[in-house]
């Protein structure tokens, strides 16, 4: 079975004598699909005719993908690159194969289900650092069909007793940093059974998971999984509410990510890809284990605790990174560095997602290291649904072309599809049929789930534009937008404007009521240290200069507010809603 779900086409012949980059790649669950190197790839339209995903009844990943990989391994018939690179603060390494992935994660997947009795459906919260059992925990969970709900380490006691009673979770998975914060709480969650440490350290009343893992047969027989089945939920943070349960199944990521592994990373089995992402989020799993490793390519992760520019980019200097994967956030901090100081020697390939690009980030990073960076769009719930790829015209500010696996459009209210120019919802069709990226639902709230639906389409929150050439342009969240005496503002395009001043570390924009305009905008700004003593009337007339220059005079902030921080969620996103409540006096 595992073989009609995932044809590999290594030939010796095609890697004889590369240095670089391999001819062939897989099908990535495409059928009937020429192989076709993922740097090859230049054609827009042919990508579209060529993603025709076979979803079989069955699908395991760690099975059907992990597995075969290492059997390729083991006879030969792959490139002889890793599967997981990783590096410690203090420079100690893991350097894994496909073959002894396997292995230890069929380990780990024995100590869930012998150890811990855990079974299919049960779920599994992991919170954890960038340390290699992470990766082999993503595994487990897939083999014995148990679903995993990942958590940042930045969660607080408050958190973590939300997570566990919402989710009713049978078991915790953590290390010594957040142990004391889930004995705080364990006591009220009653569905908790089950507490694992990875530490080289006992503690009371937990597993060691560290411990148990050494003792563990390396044999394990996977649960057969249907490919919608539950594979994971993430909790997942907005500007209003508690945070919701996101349920993805097994096809949703396990073959859904192939595009983004193909398509938008354009990776082969000789590529090394960085991901920054926090483990908590779902941008972790898109490129830190399943775009990479539907491709066959590595893994890298670097197990630094917060992100530091200096580092990474030595990081990048040093290893042969080739993919390099990060928000538009961390770029802006790296364009900061002194970049000619630098060299990449191995990269080739730099992308971004998580928020929108400032054009001038990207013109930047472009002029000091020669690499276009390629903008992906998604959420938490759809996986990739726009993106620029590889081989595609960069239009900066852009979020790039409809992914293949979604009808993706512009609708008004009444669900019409809005012609290219004009502003509305952007919408994913859902009907007759649901795209199976798409996530499967909000657990245990129907109500949430069904209030996405509107007609024939999914509705994603976010408000943009299309363009004649078919590029899609992000505008803001639906209820962030501002409309100042007939004009729709973006927060988005303000906020870029502000960040290019040297005053300004970070920005939110909101509406602000007025007599005249009905709104207006206003920006919430935190100063750079070598601001904060200037003349507060001249600094904001300054801005306000300054946003005129460098965007439509009209979306000009008529109000600013210097503080010296921002509200924002656990995920770091702003919330702008706390901020216009306050103007709108509804704190």
């Amino acid at each position: 079975m595992a073989c009609a779900i995932l044809t590999l086409l290594w030939k010796a012949p095609a890697f004889r004598g590369l240095k670089t980059l391999g001819l062939a790649a897989t099908r990535c669950f495409c059928k009937h699909q020429p192989a076709l190197a993922a740097q090859n790839f230049t054609d827009y339209e042919s990508m579209q005719e060529q993603y025709k995903p076979e979803v079989p009844e069955y699908f395991n990943f760690a099975k059907d993908v992990v597995d075969m990989w290492a059997k390729e391994e083991k006879e030969g018939r792959r490139p002889s690159n890793l599967a997981l690179w990783w590096v410690s603060d203090q420079g100690d390494q893991v350097r894994w194969g496909f073959a002894e992935l396997a292995l230890e994660s069929k380990k780990a997947a024995r100590v869930l289900s012998e150890q811990c009795g855990l079974r299919k459906g049960d779920r599994v919260i992991a919170i954890l650092p960038r340390i290699p059992e992470w990766w082999l925990l993503n595994l487990a969970c897939i083999r014995t069909g148990t679903v995993l709900i990942p958590g940042t380490t930045q969660l607080t006691a408050k958190d973590i007793l939300h997570r566990l009673k919402t989710s009713k979770a049978r078991c915790i998975i953590t290390d010594q940093a957040l142990a004391p914060a889930v004995d705080m709480v364990a006591s009220e969650c009653p569905s908790l059974e089950f507490k694992l440490i990875v530490s080289k350290d006992p503690r009371e009343g937990w597993l060691n998971f560290s411990n148990l893992l050494k003792l563990a047969p390396a044999e394990h027989n996977c649960v057969a999984t249907k490919s919608h089945d539950p594979m994971t939920i993430y909790f997942t943070s907005g500007t209003t509410g508690a945070p919701k349960m996101t349920e993805h199944s097994h096809a949703s990521h396990g073959i859904g990510l192939s595009i983004n592994g193909r398509y938008w990373l354009d990776l082969t089995p000789l590529d090394i890809i960085w991901n920054t992402s926090d483990t908590g989020w779902g941008k972790s799993a898109w490129s830190s284990v399943f775009a990479p490793w539907i491709q066959g390519a590595c893994v890298f992760a670097h197990s630094m605790p917060r992100f530091e520019p200096k580092p990474v980019l030595e990081t990048l200097s040093r290893f042969p990174i080739t993919t390099f994967c990060s928000p538009p956030t961390a770029y802006r901090m790296l364009v900061h560095q002194n970049l000619t100081s630098y060299k990449f020697p191995s990269l080739k390939h730099c992308v971004s997602a998580g928020e929108p690009m400032n054009p001038e980030v990207m013109e930047k990073w472009k002029t000091e290291t020669g690499l276009d960076i390629y903008e992906g769009y998604g959420q938490t719930e759809t996986v990739l649904v726009c993106g620029t790829f590889k081989g595609m015209k960069i239009k900066p500010g852009s979020m790039g072309k409809p992914s293949p696996a979604y009808d993706t459009q512009i609708i008004d209210e009444d669900c019409n599809i809005l012609p290219p120019g004009k502003e509305g919802d952007i919408a994913l069709r859902i009907k007759p049929t649901r795209p199976f990226c798409l996530f499967t639902q909000y657990t245990d709230d129907p109500e949430r789930t069904a209030s996405t639906i509107r007609g024939s389409f999914y509705i994603t929150g976010d408000r943009g534009s299309k363009d004649e050439d078919g590029y899609f342009w992000f505008l803001g969240r639906a209820d962030d937008v501002i409309n100042s005496a007939g004009y729709r503002i973006g927060p988005f395009e303000v906020e870029s404007a502000l960040i290019e001043h040297p005053a300004v570390v970070e920005s939110a924009v909101v509406s602000s009521p007025d007599s005249i305009r009905g709104e207006v905008v206003k920006a919430f700004v935190v100063l750079a240290p070598d601001y904060v003593s200037r003349d507060p009337e001249a600094l904001i007339k300054e801005l306000q200069d300054h946003v005129k220059k460098a965007t439509a005079p009209y979306k000009y902030p008529r109000k600013v507010e210097f503080v010296p921080h921002l509200p924002k969620t656990i995920s770091e996103k702003i919330r702008r809603n706390e901020l216009r409540k306050a103007e709108w006096g509804k704190a």
